[in-house]
């Protein structure tokens, strides 16, 4: 097969998956080996924002998925006249960055660093699928650890949690509290 055939069917993968497809999947469906998969992918995703194209392919882990350009995202929002979608409120975040620095956490945890009960703000982020329990503590009372999801990932564009900002005096929770706005509107298109 030819590269702009192989680059037809990745894109093509892609689009239709509607979630993030794993390179070693993209390999193997089209008989390349990862490396090679992993640069006509690359190559794609080079082209489609040099073109400034309305849509990206974004890598999330090992993993890589189609989305919307965030630049596209107020005209697309205009077409469906929907009202802004809510993000993350600051207790949300505050728990959000908790979470994501010391996983795995359990609420009392949780709570012991932000000082007030946080049932609620983490029963918020396991609904909307960026925490998930990982397993128990195996001390008496067995409590849930929480940790992050892929969808953590892809909501904050992240490509692992080996990018998250570096934390110092907890410099990298504000960084990623405050950094969250960026991120925010360019994710509701993949909402």
């Amino acid at each position: 097969m030819k590269l702009g055939e192989l680059e037809a069917v990745v894109e093509s993968m892609l689009f239709i998956a509607g979630e993030a497809v794993p390179l070693s999947v993209i390999a193997q469906t089209i008989e390349m080996d990862k490396a090679t998969a992993k640069a006509i992918i690359l190559s794609l995703a080079d082209r489609y924002e040099k073109e400034k194209r309305g849509i990206r392919i974004v890598e999330v882990e090992d993993a890589f998925q189609m989305c919307t350009a965030p630049e596209c995202f107020e005209y697309i929002r205009n077409m469906y006249h929907s009202p802004k979608k809510q993000g993350l409120s600051q207790a949300l975040l505050e728990t959000m960055a908790i979470i994501a620095y010391k996983q795995p956490v359990t609420k009392a945890q949780i709570e012991e660093i932000r000082g007030v009960n946080s049932d609620h703000a983490v029963n918020r982020l396991v609904e909307k699928g960026l925490v998930e329990e990982i397993g128990r503590m195996d001390v008496p009372g067995r409590p849930v650890l929480f940790g992050t999801t892929t969808e953590f990932l892809r909501y904050f564009g992240f490509h692992s949690v080996k990018d998250l900002p570096p934390l110092e005096n907890d410099d990298g929770m504000e960084t990623l509290i405050e950094d969250h706005s960026i991120h925010d509107e360019a994710q509701q298109m993949n909402d």
